[in-house]
């Protein structure tokens, strides 16, 4: 009788603690993901330089590694760093990058200028910004130049509401 009697007591008190949590909860302060993006980059290949006007010597600038090399590494940093959560990224889009000198990166302009492309386009300043190998710089009868490397890229966003 008195296993009996201690089994009811847990029985019930389980269902009193029970009704008490979910009574208690705050529903406003969960986090929960509504949405998945799948972005897929695709970086053309050749990256196109542009030339110095009046050089008859022309070389033109390259990364250390090669090109290739920063290619894949330029889409693994945006797969790393992109928020794409925060927009949709559809469509072709060209960066032009400005190497000095020295083969450090100057300036970043990107290209068309869509509704919002600017966070994006900021996005890509810092991913840029964050491959830390050096340029080697364009030369132009013998002697470094500051130059322009442009790139073409295609995004693809895909989002599905969970």
């Amino acid at each position: 009788m008195k296993t009996l009697a201690l089994f009811l007591a847990i029985f019930i008190s389980n269902i009193a603690f029970a009704q008490y949590d979910v009574e208690e909860r705050d529903d406003h302060n969960m986090i929960t993901e509504n949405n998945k993006s799948i972005l897929k980059i695709d970086i053309q290949q050749p990256l196109l330089q542009v030339a110095v006007k009046n050089c008859k010597d022309f070389k033109a600038v390259d990364f250390e590694g090669g090109i290739p090399v920063y290619k894949e590494m330029l889409k693994k940093y945006m797969y790393d760093y992109l928020n794409s959560e925060f927009y949709v990224l559809n469509g072709d889009f060209t960066f032009t990058l400005t190497i000095d000198e020295t083969g450090k990166v100057t300036h970043i302009e990107g290209s068309p200028k869509v509704s919002n492309s600017e966070i994006f386009f900021d996005d890509m300043k810092y991913i840029v910004r964050r491959i830390k190998k050096n340029w080697i710089p364009a030369t132009c009868n013998g002697k470094a130049v500051s130059s322009q490397i442009k790139i073409k890229m295609n995004l693809t966003s895909i989002t599905t509401d969970l």
